[in-house]
């Protein structure tokens, strides 16, 4: 196991307890996250990874399109929760021009294993991030390494919202739809 897995484990372990998720999204380096990436609107970074067919995926492949980046792990309890409902919603708006991308801190061995065992199917590309996932993630606005973490990009390629903790579709329908 990467020193990095470890602490981020470590992270995730301590937000699992019984208020994880509230001290997540109560910790002033949470909100700061989300509040720059709200108010400052920076242009999305650039980034390729390999997908699950080991293809390379640069981000300008979803330019022009309502794009939420959701940074998750196979062993993370709040990530598998929220996927669910990215996936509706990855249904519900892919006509109207909205594209959720996976980015998984996991290596290609560990999200195949996921995929084959559990009921999950994804509709949407799944990364394969390992270690370098986190050192996007942080680019992207989640200075504390916490999972899952969410980002939603509009068209023109500006973060418009960051999230670290679990997102409700309620949450991410809110911020998609006036994007659309």
């Amino acid at each position: 196991m990467t020193k990095t897995r470890l602490i981020l484990g470590l992270l995730l372990l301590f937000g699992a307890g019984m208020m994880g998720n509230q001290w997540l999204q109560t910790m002033p380096e949470a909100n700061a996250a989300q509040a720059r990436a709200a108010s400052s609107n920076p242009q999305r970074p650039p980034f390729a990874l390999p997908d699950m067919t080991g293809v390379s995926r640069h981000i300008k492949t979803w330019d022009g399109k309502v794009l939420v980046i959701n940074f998750w792990a196979t062993w993370c309890g709040p990530c598998l929760r929220e996927i669910p409902a990215f996936i509706e919603l990855q249904k519900k708006y892919a006509a109207k021009g909205v594209q959720f991308v996976g980015v998984a801190f996991d290596d290609l061995e560990a999200i195949e294993g996921f995929i084959a065992t559990s009921k999950i199917k994804f509709n949407y590309p799944i990364l394969v991030g390992e270690d370098e996932a986190m050192t996007i993630a942080a680019i992207y606005g989640n200075t504390i390494g916490a999972l899952p973490y969410t980002v939603i990009i509009d068209r023109t390629g500006k973060i418009i919202h960051g999230q670290i903790g679990e997102m409700s579709r309620r949450a991410a329908e809110d911020v998609i739809k006036p994007l659309l």
